[in-house]
């Protein structure tokens, strides 16, 4: 179910994952497809980095575009960036070297750290990774093909251009949705991909990765290009997909000039939590009353935009930070009930409790 849309510049255009420290990676720039960048929760930007390959990489590999990157938590932390060769137009679907690798960067500095190549045999280009929940696998896909490699053979024994070529783990034959993969995540245990049909709809199908069973989990006509998907708990929803305005496409769902992350959440599973301050109040007098919305899933907790709260007659409705405020005077002591609501969400409630303002007097003896 969607639960709303976060805005982001159109430069972070191939990919995101989320940096365990607080915040967001994204890759993209315009053109170059080449540039690594980091966001607070909000999807502002704190720190940037184009090119993010190094100009000596791509003169001897000719590697120069990086596909939906992912976090991995080897080496203290890492950024895992798919690469390939990529000439828009050009032989081979674009694809110019038929050679692909993993580049390695620091999730605080940017800073490039290595890169390993893998074997052509397998894969002729890299355009997503996706590490395992345990660290152990990095997934991507070559033709109709999932393929993993083991996580540990990405190390700085093994970087190019002295290094091996490496070679998959595990294969799973014909796992790869119709519409092929734009970007992945993983989510309840299975991997979840992004597929991008004519870009004119939106696909997200998940794979059991144990036994490369598939299925469609949801589509959208949504106008534009579909690429990285990521799981977190934030920005009002627990599944986001990433769509941008594609060359070409006319009146783009998201408009022209700016990228949209799409926020899902498992329709009517998650529960709204509503917190009143204050919890106490007068009869008679007016009060502000402020209003926070947020749900919690997946261990973390993130606020909700668009609910609507209701409260002794009034309502207001959440902005981007899950807050809302009514200014309001209750009539009659006791306690009452504010609800708020979303639709796909279960309801959230709380009691805010009004007493006499009728002051007491104390007599003399």
């Amino acid at each position: 179910m969607d639960t709303g849309v976060s805005r982001f510049p159109e430069s972070y255009n191939q990919g995101i994952t989320v940096d365990p420290a607080g915040g967001f990676l994204f890759d993209g720039t315009l053109l170059s497809f080449n540039g690594l960048f980091k966001t607070d929760a909000r999807l502002k930007q704190t720190a940037g980095a184009s090119p993010e390959i190094p100009p000596d990489v791509t003169s001897r590999d000719g590697y120069n575009h990086i596909g939906d990157l992912s976090f991995d938590p080897g080496e203290g932390g890492r950024v895992l960036l798919p690469m390939e060769c990529f000439t828009p137009g050009g032989p081979n679907g674009g694809n110019t070297c038929g050679t692909g690798g993993f580049g390695v960067a620091d999730p605080a500095t940017l800073k490039w750290r290595y890169y390993v190549r893998l074997d052509p045999a397998d894969i002729p280009k890299a355009m997503w990774v996706e590490s395992s929940p345990d660290g152990k696998l990095l997934w991507t896909s070559a033709g109709n093909d999932l393929i993993a490699y083991n996580a540990a053979d990405v190390n700085a024994a093994n970087a190019a251009p002295g290094g091996p070529l490496l070679k998959p783990a595990v294969r799973l034959t014909g796992a790869v949705p119709p519409n092929g993969i734009t970007g992945a995540t993983f989510y309840n245990g299975r991997l979840f991909l992004a597929s991008n049909v004519g870009n004119a709809q939106l696909q997200i199908w998940s794979v059991n990765t144990a036994t490369g069973q598939r299925q469609l989990e949801l589509k959208r006509n949504y106008r534009g290009e579909p690429e990285g998907l990521a799981t977190f708990t934030g920005l009002g929803g627990i599944l986001h997909a990433m769509v941008l305005p594609a060359f070409g496409v006319k009146n783009p769902t998201f408009g022209p000039s700016k990228g949209a992350l799409v926020n899902f959440a498992p329709a009517g599973t998650v529960r709204l939590r509503l917190n009143a301050s204050p919890a106490h109040a007068r009869v008679g007098v007016r009060t502000r009353f402020r209003f926070t919305v947020t749900f919690a899933q997946l261990g973390g907790k993130g606020p909700v935009k668009g609910a609507t709260v209701r409260f002794a007659g009034h309502r207001a409705v959440t902005n981007a930070h899950g807050r809302a405020t009514l200014r309001l005077s209750l009539s009659r002591p006791g306690s009452s009930t504010a609800r708020a609501t979303k639709s796909g969400f279960r309801g959230g409630l709380a009691s805010i409790r009004a007493a006499s303002s009728t002051p007491t007097f104390v007599g003399r003896r």
